[in-house]
């Protein structure tokens, strides 16, 4: 695939500074929305009084909401972020476009449209669009109120120049420009964009599977294998954007040609496409739902495939864990379906070639949000840029 010009668009620097007990509540909130008062002090290190009284004055300013509630039996108070107006998730996929609409009260409105085989980027766009302007016209929301939009994208994209980039990674995607203004509801609306697999791996740190840790590390099985690094609730972007490729791995120099153009990458041995193929000589053509409730009714040729991806699922990411030493592996996308059949082996691989000093191996758990976990992350995406939009002008 050739580069896919998307403008240059500006990334703001969404995290607020904690100098002050505001920016220290803003920034835990970030990494872990919905909070009571009480865990915020605890986060924090602020006194019960000081995180109270910039409460009051978060919510003065519109960039917090409080609602009661109860915890450990007990009645709280519950902050959570408002960035002041509504809020659109946008994830533009091989076979669909989703979008989740937050009208501006944390209440989530969720569509799909299917998407045609082998389609280009602009058809996407265009689908992404009319449903964005649908979905604001059914909830009657005022296309002006929306804070920011943010879009997920099936390619790596270069967080320097916002350029969406990565030969071979999707086919159908050609030399599009998807300029933010494509995507844009009303003038001056931000659209932000990222690579699915990072806001996939940003939905499960932080409202998902992952939430509540520090480093998580997510992969998604999907057509292909995606991936994701989220350290402290942000995203690991690196050097141009790619870090967290986790699906070009390789795990055999020696093993098929990748789409990427390297061999024996991760995602031609896990990928649901590489594995439904494996099977076509000897079940036919099968679909990932027909595969897994064959595993589920002891297919042996399914079920071995299906620990076959954990084992090498195992072997790619032993050496991540090795660097980076996470929390949790979060592991989503269709084929997180099969449960321990896939999660056992990946586990046990896991365990045999990770240098564990203390304690046990890394916690590996399925994702949460299964499908929506992009369109997911878009939202947080575009909350972080609606809040810090709402901070400055407050």
């Amino acid at each position: 695939m050739t580069g896919i010009p998307v403008g240059r668009v500006h990334r703001p620097d969404t995290a607020p500074r904690p100098r002050d007990s505001r920016g220290l509540l803003l920034a835990a909130l970030r990494r872990e929305d919905d909070r009571t008062q009480v865990e915020l002090c605890r986060d924090t290190g602020l006194a019960p009084a000081t995180v109270s009284a910039a409460v009051a004055a978060l919510v003065a300013e519109g960039l917090v909401r409080v609602s009661a509630t109860t915890r450990s039996g007990r009645r709280a108070t519950r902050v959570s972020l408002a960035p002041g107006g509504a809020l659109a998730g946008v994830h533009c996929y091989l076979d669909e476009v989703r979008v989740v609409l937050d009208t501006g009260d944390g209440a989530l409105v969720e569509r799909t449209v299917p998407l045609p085989g082998g389609h280009r980027a602009e058809h996407a766009v265009a689908e992404a669009r009319a449903l964005l302007d649908r979905v604001l016209r059914d909830t009657g929301t005022d296309p002006g109120s929306v804070a920011a939009v943010g879009v997920g994208v099936p390619a790596p994209v270069e967080v320097r120049t916002g350029r969406v980039a990565g030969a071979g990674v999707r086919d159908g995607w050609g030399d599009m420009v998807a300029e933010p203004a494509l995507l844009a509801p009303a003038p001056d609306v931000p659209v932000l964009f990222d690579n699915d697999g990072n806001l996939g791996a940003l939905a499960e740190a932080r409202v998902g599977a992952g939430r509540g840790r520090r480093t998580v590390v997510h992969v998604a099985l999907g057509a292909g294998v995606s991936g994701g690094i989220v350290v402290g609730g942000d995203v690991v972007h690196g050097r141009t954007g790619t870090a967290g490729e986790l699906g070009h791995l390789t795990i055999d120099p020696d093993g098929p040609v990748c789409s990427c153009g390297n061999r024996g990458c991760l995602q031609v041995y896990a990928g649901a496409g590489a594995v439904l193929d494996l099977l076509a000589a000897s079940h036919g053509p099968l679909t990932v739902p027909e595969l897994l409730a064959r595993a589920a009714e002891s297919d042996p040729g399914c079920r071995r495939v299906l620990s076959d991806v954990g084992r090498h699922l195992g072997t790619a990411l032993a050496s991540v864990c090795t660097v980076l030493d996470p929390d949790v592996l979060v592991v989503g996308g269709a084929l997180s379906a099969a449960g321990d059949l896939l999660l056992g082996p990946l586990r046990e691989v896991l365990a045999e070639r990770t240098a564990v000093t203390s304690g046990d191996a890394v916690d590996v758990v399925a994702g949460r949000l299964g499908a929506a976990a992009p369109a997911r992350g878009a939202l947080l995406l575009a909350r972080d840029a609606g809040l810090a939009r709402a901070a400055v002008a407050g």
